[in-house]
C-alpha cells in the first residue's frame, strides 16, 4: 500500500514541477479528475483499498445510493441482509422478550462483515454501519422498555470491544432525511413488513440519528435526501458523486 501510495505522489509531484497550474485553487479542479482518473484506472496501484459505509435511517435511501456508487465507481456493494435473522419474526410478536437476541444477531453479523472487508481486495462500500445497530436502534429499544437495562449494558460492552478492534470507515454517508420524506419513501417501495413503522417512532429515531452523527468524529459527508433526489434527477446524483470524489480524492 505504502509504495503505491509513493508512487502516486510521485506522479503528482511530477505535474506540479510542469508548471501546469498557477493557483491553488486551479491545482484543486485540475488535479481531482486526474487522482480520480488513477484511482478508476489503476486502483491497486495508487490507492489503498477503502470502506465507505451509508447510514440513515428506514426510508432514506441507503441501499439505492450503495448501489447507484458501487456501479459509478466499481465498488463491491455489501447490502443489509435483514431478512436473514432467525429472530426476527419472534421480535416483532414479542419485542420485549427478543429484543436482546435480535439486536445481538444483527451486530454479530454486521462484525462479521467488517472483518470480511477488512480482508477484501476490493473497495467495498456498505449499506448500513456497525454503529447504527448500537447507537440507534438497540438505544431506541432501551429508551421504548423494550431492552432492559441490564442486557443493554451487556450488549454495549460487547459493542465497544468490538469497535476497538478495528477502524472506521475511510468515509461515511449520511443521508439525512425528514420524517414526511421517510413516510413517503416507505410507501413508495411498498415492504410489507414496513407497513406498520409508526410515524413517533421514525421521529424517535431521526432524533438519535442526529445525535450520534453530531458526535462521529470519523470522516463524514451529509446529503440531505428532502433537497438531493439523487435515486430521481440525475443531476443531483452528480453533485453527490462530486462530494464523494472531494472527500476521497481532495488534496486541499
Amino acid at each position: 500500500m505504502r509504495n503505491g501510495r509513493s508512487q502516486m505522489v510521485t506522479l503528482i509531484c511530477f505535474i506540479f514541477s510542469l508548471g501546469v497550474h498557477e493557483t491553488k485553487k486551479n491545482n484543486h479542479k485540475t488535479i481531482l479528475p486526474f487522482i480520480k482518473f488513477l484511482y478508476l484506472r489503476f486502483p491497486k496501484l495508487t490507492f489503498k483499498n477503502m470502506h465507505i459505509a451509508v447510514a440513515g435511517n428506514i426510508g432514506s435511501g441507503k441501499t439505492t445510493l450503495t448501489g447507484l456508487l458501487a456501479r459509478h465507481y466499481n465498488w463491491q456493494p455489501k447490502f443489509e441482509e435483514e431478512d436473514n435473522n432467525p429472530y426476527l419474526l419472534d421480535f416483532y410478536e414479542e419485542m420485549q422478550r427478543w429484543s436482546f437476541h435480535v439486536q445481538m444477531y444483527f451486530l454479530s453479523k454486521r462484525f462479521e462483515g467488517i472483518v470480511e472487508i477488512k480482508k477484501s481486495s476490493e473497495t467495498v462500500i456498505q449499506d448500513r454501519t456497525i454503529y447504527e445497530d448500537a447507537c440507534i436502534f438497540a438505544l431506541n429499544l432501551c429508551n421504548m422498555g423494550l431492552m432492559s437495562s441490564r442486557d443493554f449494558d451487556t450488549y454495549t460492552s460487547l459493542f465497544n470491544i468490538m469497535i476497538s478492534l478495528v477502524t472506521p470507515p475511510d468515509l461515511l454517508i449520511y443521508l439525512r432525511s425528514s420524517v414526511p420524506t421517510l413516510v413517503y419513501q416507505i410507501q413508495k417501495r411498498g415492504r410489507d413488513y414496513e407497513a406498520g413503522i409508526r410515524i413517533d417512532y421514525l421521529t424517535r429515531l431521526n432524533e438519535l440519528y442526529e445525535e450520534w452523527i453530531e458526535k462521529y468524529t470519523g470522516r463524514k459527508l451529509i446529503i440531505d435526501v428532502d433537497t438531493v433526489k439523487f435515486n430521481e434527477a440525475p443531476e443531483d446524483l452528480s453533485a453527490v458523486i462530486d462530494k464523494v470524489d472531494a472527500q476521497l480524492y481532495g488534496l486541499f
